[in-house]
């Protein structure tokens, strides 16, 4: 990983800040005035050229203002963090609309102070990951007839201005081809800016979409541009728009409508010159009926609407994918590119992929580095894909054939109207054994060498079952069917409060409440009020 570079002409400040980033396991690399780092910059390869640089504001020999404005000429999308004095705020100012990325204010908070360069060094290897994504790769991949609906379609509209939306299950793509519509459009010179709606807090959100005013609210100590002063000329990726609070759509609404709009805490009015480009998994529609979402605002976006295949519906680009991605792995971690043995290629192309192309990705980060040989095989494919080789020892005739269903796998494959749990204690059922199952109904794990209790028993000959009758989307039906049950009992041991079942689980707030839509579970749990 390249360094950090701190420059500070007080050596206590630097020590600090060395051996708090060096047991975040982050490299860092001092200097003690800007003339040392502007010579660094001149000799330094790409292995040690910085990733992030901290700098004071104040030093002798030189101003960290004038530093940043000579390191932004060199580096321009290299992040710098202003540190400052409370007394020196009209200067952090100034770092901003030199191109700061932040300002750290003295005296500092430690921890919080480790956080914001780590924060600034996540931004820039997606930045550069990005970057590197759009020069050295082609763009997007797809040989089958929905990709290729989906290329026309940006061809049709590279000379457009127009609103488009994109929806598509998530890890589908939404966001590279919402970067594709930005580089082929007349905007192709101006900014592209992206930001996920449901993974910023709504009490922040409105200050990251239109900015704030300095003391607007506590903590904001200087003016700061949101997305759409920041897109200006250029284009605005709004993903996930389906989670965007309510309150908030109607002014989204206003500056789609006239291009104007208030900083938070602002009294003057700022124009925006942007294209939006919004994105979903949800079906909007019904989020309109349901009065979560503004039909006006729907209405708004949804000029060019284009839906992208998941990957189960692209199954012929996935031999194609993996190659790209264990190449791009391998060089992204520097070592020899691994192949991929055809029988391993025809796993890959019979799983389900509820993660689609991002899931697909991250498995070939997985076989890079944890596949013991250059030519990857079915057995070293991660856990999840036990479904798909027991498939094949099915079709090889090495299982006998799956007994009838039992009461567990009938329960998961009963309609979403059955799915109300007895009024008992749903804890205390999690934990019991399915009917008529002891221990004996434990058996070895062929993936693990541990034991599988009675119900992993059940689901997995239930799978067995279902593949060898051919039944189409045997992973979507069941894990629809396991991740209803799971939901409903921790809902029903918390007596409805989202929050706390979320916790239980181990999962996110947004996470669940997305899961309980796409379930269908409203009206069939019980549900605590609003948190």
């Amino acid at each position: 990983m390249k360094p950090i570079w701190i420059v500070d002409d007080d050596q206590s400040i630097r020590f600090v800040l060395e051996k708090a980033l060096l047991r975040e396991h982050l490299p860092t690399r001092s200097f003690s005035n800007p003339r040392d780092v502007l010579a660094a910059l001149e000799d330094a390869t790409e292995d040690d050229a910085p990733q992030i640089l901290v700098s004071d504001i104040r030093m002798p020999g030189g101003s960290g203002l004038d530093l940043l404005e000579k390191v932004k000429a060199l580096h321009p999308g290299l992040p710098v963090i202003i540190m400052t004095a409370f007394s020196d705020l009209d200067s952090a100012v100034s770092a901003f609309q030199g191109g700061a990325f932040e300002y750290l204010p003295k005296p500092f908070d430690l921890p919080k102070a480790v956080e914001l360069i780590r924060r600034a060094v996540q931004e820039s290897q997606r930045e550069q990951v990005a970057e590197e994504g759009m020069s050295d790769t082609p763009e997007m991949l797809g040989q089958a007839p929905a990709m290729q609906d989906v290329f026309r379609a940006i061809g049709r509209l590279s000379q457009s201005n127009v609103t488009v939306m994109i929806t598509g299950e998530s890890g589908s793509g939404k966001e590279l081809v919402a970067r594709a519509l930005h580089k082929h459009s007349p905007r192709a010179k101006g900014p592209f800016v992206a930001i996920n709606t449901a993974a910023i807090p709504k009490d922040l959100l409105e200050s990251e979409l239109f900015g704030h005013e300095r003391g607007a609210f506590t903590g904001a100590q200087a003016q700061r541009r949101g997305r759409f002063e920041q897109a200006d000329e250029g284009t605005l990726f709004l993903d996930e728009i389906g989670d965007m609070p309510f309150e908030l759509q109607t002014r989204l609404l206003r500056v789609l409508s006239d291009g104007h709009f208030y900083r938070v805490g602002g009294h003057s009015a700022v124009k925006t010159n942007v294209r939006v480009i919004a994105a979903t998994h949800q079906d909007l529609e019904q989020r309109v009926k349901e009065g979560a979402f503004r039909e006006d605002l729907f209405h708004r976006l949804n000029v060019i609407r284009l839906r992208l295949p998941a990957l189960r519906e692209r199954r012929e680009d996935v031999p194609m994918l993996t190659r790209h991605f264990l190449q791009q792995s391998a060089k992204q971690l520097g070592v020899e590119p691994k192949r991929i043995a055809e029988s391993a290629v025809l796993a890959l192309e019979n799983f389900a992929f509820p993660g689609n192309v991002r899931q697909l990705e991250n498995i070939c980060h997985w076989l890079t580095v944890m596949a013991p040989a250059q030519v990857i095989e079915p057995k070293d494919l991660p856990p999840e894909f036990g479904v798909v080789r027991n498939a094949s020892m099915v079709d090889a005739g090495q299982v006998p054939p799956a007994p009838v269903a039992s009461s567990l796998s009938a329960a998961l494959l009963q309609p979403h109207s059955d799915y109300a749990l007895p009024e008992e204690d749903a804890s205390s059922q999690a934990h019991q054994t399915p009917s008529g199952l002891g221990e004996s109904a434990i058996a070895p794990d062929p993936l693990n060498g541990g034991p599988l209790t009675g119900w992993e028993v059940e689901l997995e000959d239930e799978a067995l079952m279902l593949l060898r009758s051919g039944h189409a989307e045997v992973w979507d039906l069941l894990s629809r069917r396991f991740e209803a049950r799971l939901i409903q009992a921790a809902l029903t041991n918390t007596k409805g409060r989202r929050i706390e079942a979320a916790h239980k689980l181990g999962i996110g707030r947004n996470t669940i409440t997305r899961k309980i839509q796409e379930l269908g579970l409203e009206k069939k749990i019980p549900l605590a009020a609003e948190e």
